[in-house]
Formats: C-alpha cells, structure tokens, sequence
C-alpha cells in the first residue's frame, strides 16, 4: 500500500515487489541494497547490527535519511509483529486510493 501511496501504479508495485522477493538485488540503486540489506538483518538477527551497519547507511543517505531508514524498519517490523501477534488482517483495499499524490517541486 505504501508504494501505491508512493505515486507506483499496480503494474510497478508488482515488478518491484517481485524484483525484491526475488533477493536479486543487482538493478537497484547501491543505497536501496544497502537500506534493504539491513532491514532484512534488523529483521532476521537484530542484535548483529554494528555500527559499520549504520555508517553504511550514513554513506549512502546521510545521516537525517539514515535515521529515517532505521525508524521506518523498526516501525515495520514492529507493526509486522503486532498484526502477526494478534492475527490481525492486511487491509484488502488501498484505503488511500483515489488521493491525490503531493507533486515534487522542480528545481531550477
């Protein structure tokens, strides 16, 4: 759902998810491999996070964007954990469907 509010159509959603779940990781950019890299360790092995793990991040996005990736893993694996605790449901339909994506500003 977070993609589709993203702006990606269903056609998108779908390449990008399969291309993820595939674990080939080689088509994206090196600081989404890195993000993904390391939500998949918080994920698996949380207490094997290192320092050098979030410098990496650092590198790539600097820190403010870093931080935003390690907050939205653990937030994730948080809510994943929640709904999986209490067998709560996914959402069946994009509740945000319809609503107008916010446009990006072009730079001169």
């Amino acid at each position: 759902m977070l993609l589709a509010v993203a702006g990606l159509d269903q056609k998108a959603i779908s390449e990008r998810t399969r291309r993820l779940a595939e674990g080939d990781w080689s088509s994206f950019p090196p600081g989404d491999r890195a993000a993904f890299a390391f939500a998949r360790k918080q994920a698996r092995e949380p207490w094997t996070i290192t320092p050098d793990d979030v410098r990496e991040l650092v590198g790539h996005f600097g820190p403010e964007r870093a931080l935003d990736v390690i907050w939205w893993a653990c937030r994730c694996h948080y809510m994943t954990r929640v709904a999986d605790a209490f067998q709560l449901p996914l959402e069946r339909d994009n509740v945000f469907e319809g609503y107008a994506t916010p446009k990006k500003d072009k730079k001169p």
